[in-house]
């Protein structure tokens, strides 16, 4: 079966994760979603005057920010997952809404703090023909859109989680790796998963290093999938040519040893491969890369290529 939701007050979390929030929407394992979301702060309302949807303006207007900024669709109820299950989560489409979106950085936060102690925020046009991004600096960026943030809900004990840090859960993950064609696959931690999506990212550098990527309304059409025989600790990510593996901690250090351990783990249990051979082959032949250094909890992506397998 076939759904579709375009971002409003009524089906939207601005800025949290919580498993007891009730579901906007039940869908069954192997229906496809077609989501419309919105992206941004009241700032940008005022920026882009009439160029912001009607939407976008009853969310800003109607919903207090919670404790994270992002505007997420959700939850999402898929029928029959079950604690212990993993979801998959096919990416199929993904697409910007609008042919505006937004950048910025502010003090105190981002990866260079002390070297732009001041507020700045550029409205970036965006040309969906031309696949290009350009806010007035004299460059063009290639657009490669990707959803920054999606998930499922935290364990029930862990209450409201805000939308800034990633974790078992998935959340604001920030992988650009993660663009059509994609699939994401989460551990579940309650009954009917409670799935979210948001925070349109037009493109992103690794690191997303200023704090914000080029922020977009984004369209997108998913496909779910319940899986009963397999178990997950931490989300993991398949694209046609990689299996991808994600680590998350305050430390880098330690997000480095996480996606590696997850890593050799895959190889183990997948091939076969003795957990020598596996932590050579992640010398030999895997790429280490850092997906987020700016929300709180920073984000290594671990990249197995799948021809060496073959």
């Amino acid at each position: 079966m076939e759904h579709e939701l375009f971002a409003n007050p009524e089906n939207v979390s601005r800025g949290f994760y919580d498993a007891s929030t009730p579901p906007i929407l039940t869908v069954k394992s192997g229906d496809t979603l077609r989501v419309h979301t919105e992206s941004g702060l009241e700032e940008h309302l005022e920026l882009v005057g009439d160029r912001a949807s009607d939407e976008f303006r009853a969310i800003i207007e109607k919903l207090p920010i919670g404790p994270g900024p992002h505007i997420l669709i959700g939850p999402i109820a898929i029928e029959g997952a079950s604690p212990g299950d993993v979801l998959e989560v096919q990416l199929e489409d993904i697409s910007p809404r609008y042919d505006w979106g937004y950048n910025g950085f502010r003090p105190l936060m981002g990866g260079l703090p002390e070297d732009f102690p001041y507020r700045r925020t550029v409205i970036v046009e965006i040309d969906k023909k031309l696949e290009v991004a350009d806010w007035g600096a004299g460059i063009k960026v290639p657009l490669r859109p990707y959803f920054g943030n999606f998930g499922v809900a935290p364990p029930h004990s862990m209450g409201k989680i805000g939308s800034y840090p990633p974790g078992s859960w998935g959340g604001n993950m920030d992988n650009k790796e993660l663009i059509s064609g994609s699939k994401v696959f989460f551990p579940v931690f309650n009954e009917q998963a409670l799935f979210s999506i948001g925070d349109g990212h037009g493109c992103q550098g690794d690191g997303e290093v200023c704090l914000t990527a080029l922020e977009c309304a984004m369209s997108g059409t998913l496909k779910f999938k319940i899986h009963k025989e397999l178990s997950l600790t931490l989300p993991k990510a398949e694209t046609p040519t990689h299996f991808i593996f994600m680590g998350f901690d305050p430390l880098i250090d330690n997000a480095v040893k996480i996606a590696l351990r997850e890593t050799i783990k895959f190889m183990q249990s997948e091939f076969d491969i003795h957990r020598d051979d596996a932590y050579t082959i992640c010398s030999l032949a895997v790429d280490l890369r850092v997906t987020q250094i700016v929300n709180g909890v920073k984000g290594v992506h671990a990249m197995l290529p799948k021809n060496i397998f073959k």
